[in-house]
């Protein structure tokens, strides 16, 4: 027996590297087709995606930006300086904010079939599918706009994150050589995006642009703080993510976009998104290759515009992605988290690489973070 051992131990050995082998494999094979949620963080970083997910300020946070955390803590509680009610206001700038306030449209409440059981990305916990009702509200037909928000700064003088922080996060395709040229850093997981010095809602691509031609397109470049100030002084809110796929749906059941299953019915477009190659050529087929101007596509059934596409949206709820399948009443998400869920997808997404321009996808971001394809609308539960 004592001369066998030698070839035991071998065999065993041998059978454990096997075994090793074996297992590297499968993990490997479950990284690249993306074996579903219970991978967790590893499954959603194996999903094709524009990585506008990736965009957390403190992967590039300068030691000037560290001088600011404690504006940016603080901003969220601020927000009711900007309401309506406690700027004052001469008659004239009153009317002004009139016609630049978005139009609302209510959104009868009822029940419905949120998330999906099929999703198109389980990473990003879009299932299972829960029956959950809304009460009613209002929605602006239309994202906040560059014109809506200069006039809410006009009023407030508020002064966005990406203002203060000195950057936000761009798109490459859409910037100058230029401004590329001065750039030396960008975002691992998805090094498309750059940190753009000057970049903001005024400068959407940096120092050497302007919105002054995008006045009537979504205002971009906003943090959630920014949003939540903005929906403040306009006496609304930010929609939570049941009442925003609730509005998306449109009264229709297991849809994937807001009117219907086919993306491009009859050939038309119905959103700004990307086609051809992403990232390096966009064709600009539905005719644009940046954001549109709101309202260049057709409605959905509640009559409103862009759910999916151009740019995303945040909304009021913290991200998590394990949902309790019980039926629900006005969900509002988890009591706390690290990143704020955001809907609705933007001009950078694609099939291929982006599959989230559906009612049922979700991203999220840090409540920071700002970037060249996001920004907001908002809700209320009476007619403004």
């Amino acid at each position: 027996m004592h001369l066998l051992e030698p070839n035991v131990v071998l065999m065993a050995r041998h059978f454990a590297v096997l075994l090793l082998i074996a297992a590297f494999t499968d993990t490997a094979l479950c990284l690249q087709e993306s074996c579903g949620a219970e991978q967790g963080s590893d499954a959603r970083q194996g999903e094709p995606s524009c990585g506008c997910e990736n965009l957390k300020r403190d992967a590039v946070l300068t030691a000037a930006a560290e001088d600011r955390v404690e504006d940016r803590t603080a901003s969220v509680d601020k927000a009711a300086k900007y309401s309506r009610d406690s700027n004052e206001k001469l008659p004239d700038a009153e009317e002004n904010e009139k016609r630049t306030q978005s139009q609302m449209v209510l959104i009868s409440g009822g029940e419905f079939l949120m998330g999906t059981d099929n999703p198109g990305i389980p990473a990003d916990g879009e299932g299972p599918q829960r029956l959950v009702h809304v009460d009613s509200f209002y929605m602006d037909i239309q994202e906040v706009t560059h014109r809506q928000f200069q006039s809410f700064v006009s009023a407030t003088g508020y002064v966005t994150e990406a203002e203060k922080f000195g950057d936000s996060f761009v798109f490459e395709g859409i910037l100058s050589e230029t401004v590329k040229n001065q750039i030396t850093q960008a975002v691992a997981a998805a090094p498309w995006w750059l940190p753009v010095k000057g970049a903001n809602w005024r400068q959407p691509e940096g120092i050497d642009s302007n919105n002054a031609d995008r006045l009537d397109h979504p205002v971009v470049h906003v943090s959630w703080a920014d949003a939540v100030a903005y929906c403040s002084w306009a006496n609304k809110r930010l929609p939570t993510e049941a009442e925003w796929e609730y509005a998306c749906r449109s009264g229709l059941k297991d849809r994937l976009y807001p009117w219907g299953n086919k993306l491009n019915p009859k050939g038309q477009h119905y959103a700004n998104l990307w086609q051809g190659d992403f990232p390096n050529h966009n064709t600009g087929e539905d005719g644009y290759v940046k954001t549109s101007p709101v309202m260049s596509f057709p409605a959905n059934g509640f009559g409103l515009y862009d759910m999916v596409g151009n740019a995303w949206e945040w909304t009021a709820d913290w991200w998590a992605v394990h949902h309790t399948t019980e039926r629900q009443h006005n969900p509002t998400g988890p009591p706390s988290g690290k990143d704020r869920v955001k809907k609705g997808g933007s001009y950078m997404c694609h099939k291929s690489h982006c599959y989230r321009y559906r009612c049922a996808a979700r991203s999220q971001n840090t409540p920071d973070s700002s970037a060249s394809n996001l920004g907001f609308r908002c809700v209320s539960q009476e007619q403004q």
